[in-house]
């Protein structure tokens, strides 16, 4: 099967919600879209001028002080329709690409001082993880009407922090 283009439809999604820079895309995915997905800007800024092509978005400048223009996109209709018919698509189920898990996989003896050390490694980056995405939660969702507005942001924030959670209790019982 083919690999679906899944940035272009995560530009779409954002786009669909508000009009961003580049900046501002790449931006996403250094907070909220970091926490489950990654890109940099040289992926976005070349599937922008790809997708305007395309008729998917369209780019209005916007002047920032006395010198500096942006362009700040904008999705289109015939983009909306892309982003909706993907969003009806059932999801692709992918492996993950954990390479503790990967690391694990050949560690043959369960007293090996290599996987005490692995495991207390990845105790410590789960649980800094775990503590970063309660972070986010209490400051972006701090109440029930954020919650209400965002309400998918704040659903995947919460299977972050579900998601984290089990793998350290699963850690504990390596």
């Amino acid at each position: 099967m083919a690999q679906k283009n899944r940035l272009q439809y995560i530009v779409l999604g954002l786009l669909n919600i508000e009009s961003r820079t580049g900046y501002d895309l790449t931006k996403a995915f250094d907070s909220d879209i970091g926490e489950f997905w990654s890109a940099n800007h040289s992926q976005i800024y070349p599937l922008l001028k790809k997708m305007e092509q395309e008729n998917l978005i369209s780019h209005h400048e916007v002047q920032v002080g006395t010198k500096l223009v942006k362009k700040s996109y904008d999705i289109m209709s015939d983009g909306k329709k892309v982003f909706n018919a993907w969003l009806e698509e059932p999801s692709e189920i992918d492996s993950s690409h954990d390479e503790f898990i990967l690391k694990l996989y050949f560690i043959d003896d369960k007293k090996s001082e290599l996987l005490e050390k692995m495991v207390a490694e990845q105790l410590s980056a789960r649980s800094d993880k775990l503590e970063h995405l309660n972070q986010q939660m209490r400051d972006k969702f701090p109440d029930q009407d954020k919650r209400q507005t965002q309400y998918g942001h704040y659903c995947v924030l919460k299977h972050a922090i579900s998601r984290e959670t089990d793998y350290i209790e699963w850690l504990k019982t390596i």
